[in-house]
């Protein structure tokens, strides 16, 4: 089953249970795949790895105004944008704990051989397709620069 399909599934339950910030998150969800898919120019479904970054963009999307309404102390505008975040987040695979994250980036380091920050680039983008979607770009980033100094 495509996630749009699944999308389609939820968002007809949450137009019966009358569940308006679930039903924004849904709406949001299938208007970004939309675009992608129109945007290649043809009728073939995206990509899963594809589907993935998508959901993490507007996931990434929401955290960054959930952390600017509750710095400016506005948690009526937080609430739903954190909320929003959960129901985006069931369509994401299983996330990695910061320490699977820190095994791998280690195991990785030690099979090329990297040593200092020069050679961040070279580990992140090895962990970076080896770890997909299972973890933020932020946290892998940190990790490396940890190990590698």
């Amino acid at each position: 089953m495509s996630l749009q399909t699944k999308i389609m599934d939820v968002m007809k339950d949450a137009m019966r249970s009358k569940d308006t910030v679930a039903l924004e998150a849904l709406r949001a969800i299938k208007s970004e795949l939309l675009l992608a898919q129109t945007s290649t120019g043809s009728k073939e479904e995206i990509s899963e790895a594809d589907e993935i970054k998508i959901l993490q963009r507007l996931v990434k999307m929401r955290k960054d105004s959930a952390e600017i309404f509750t710095t400016q102390n506005r948690p009526d505008l937080a609430g739903p944008e954190l909320a929003q975040i959960a129901i985006i987040e069931k369509f994401l695979p299983a996330q990695l704990s910061e320490a699977e994250v820190e095994a791998i980036v280690a195991k990785i380091i030690t099979e090329t051989g990297a040593t200092g920050i020069a050679a961040m680039g070279k580990v992140m983008g090895l962990a970076s397709a080896q770890i997909g979607g299972q973890a933020e770009g932020k946290t892998i980033s940190a990790i490396v620069k940890k190990l590698l100094v």
